[in-house]
């Protein structure tokens, strides 16, 4: 009998602290609220705790997911965590997790690091462990805290950012493909267009010594330590790239009229509305879900899925087009048969 990779469940979690629009404003006078609400589409952000990391989160979300009893944890055989803020260099925080979760020690665990695309990338590992025997029950989990890299004084990714995490159970089912149509994409030579400059083996942080803090031409200050984005080059390159990803997905055999909904990173309103206007895809099918939690980077894709089956929207039967780029440059989408 074939085996195949199915997702039977997701769930989330957010910080408690929040960063509304109302903050925001009193902090920079230039944007109010409407300003910012009609340019991201965003209302509120969570902000992890000074204390906490994105495996906190994590740890929370699988826990969450575990307590629905859809399966038990001595049954989880894989671990794949998705994070750009991981609690060390080395070692993985999956294995981190793995122990706290207190899962089996004859579970696999690695991180990768991906942001944006990393949920479809994910979604792509699990399913050649899966298919090919390796594992049965996979906990694909992505977790991030960028606030921790924004300069309190960068408005240009601080109105945009949350730091969220969120547990995807991928599981061993017959009847499939469930997960299919795989499209990958990279170009390197935007790697500097998203990035944060120093704090890795290339160019250490230098120990208690504090960068250089500079203003850009837009009034936006920060570090090289802080996270750092191009917002034209970024939406540029996902003008140019994701509708060619898009378009890669369908054939004679799979149309678009075969699709229920359309989940793409959950980036800002800007981005999406102008990449549905450009693909030309109907607005009732296409899946907003970030204005409770900003851009969540890898965790924006399955709380969008999770807020869909919450809201009746996305049901048993029914056929998603999951789309991630970003960071890296880095793109990516499938087919999800829920």
């Amino acid at each position: 009998m074939n085996v195949f990779a199915r997702v039977t469940a997701i769930e989330y979690v957010l910080p408690v602290n929040s960063l509304t629009n109302d903050e925001l404003a009193r902090e920079f006078p230039e944007w109010n609220v409407d300003k910012i609400f009609n340019k991201t589409g965003i209302s509120d952000r969570r902000i992890i705790a000074q204390d906490e990391c994105a495996s906190d989160l994590a740890f929370l979300a699988c826990e969450k997911l575990l307590a629905t009893g859809t399966i038990d944890r001595s049954e989880i055989d894989f671990i794949i965590l998705c994070t750009q803020s991981p609690d060390y260099f080395l070692p993985a925080t999956a294995c981190i997790l793995q122990y706290r979760l207190g899962l089996s020690t004859l579970c696999g665990a690695f991180d990768y690091n991906q942001g944006c695309s990393g949920f479809i990338y994910g979604l792509g590992l699990a399913k050649g462990l899966i298919e090919t025997g390796q594992a049965k029950n996979i906990l694909l989990v992505t977790a991030e805290s960028y606030s921790k890299f924004i300069h309190p004084a960068d408005k240009s990714v601080r109105t945009l950012f949350g730091d969220a995490a969120a547990a995807t159970l991928i599981q061993a089912s017959a009847g499939g493909p469930f997960l299919d149509r795989f499209r990958y994409g990279t170009d390197g030579a935007g790697a500097k267009n998203l990035i944060v400059p120093i704090g890795g083996a290339r160019h250490p942080a230098a120990l208690n010594l504090e960068p250089d803090l500079y203003t850009d031409d837009s009034g936006n200050s920060r570090t090289d330590a802080n996270l750092y984005m191009n917002g034209s080059a970024i939406f540029e390159f996902s003008m140019r790239r994701v509708p060619e990803l898009f378009t890669s997905l369908f054939d004679d055999e799979f149309t678009i009229d075969q699709v229920d909904l359309f989940a793409f990173h959950q980036a800002n309103k800007f981005m999406l509305d102008s990449l549905r206007r450009r693909i030309k895809l109907p607005s009732e099918k296409f899946i907003a879900e970030f204005a409770h939690c900003g851009n969540t980077v890898s965790s924006s894709i399955p709380i969008a899925l999770k807020e869909s089956l919450n809201k009746g929207v996305l049901v048993e039967g029914k056929t998603v087009v999951g789309v991630g780029f970003g960071v890296g440059y880095s793109w990516a989408g499938c087919i999800i048969k829920w």
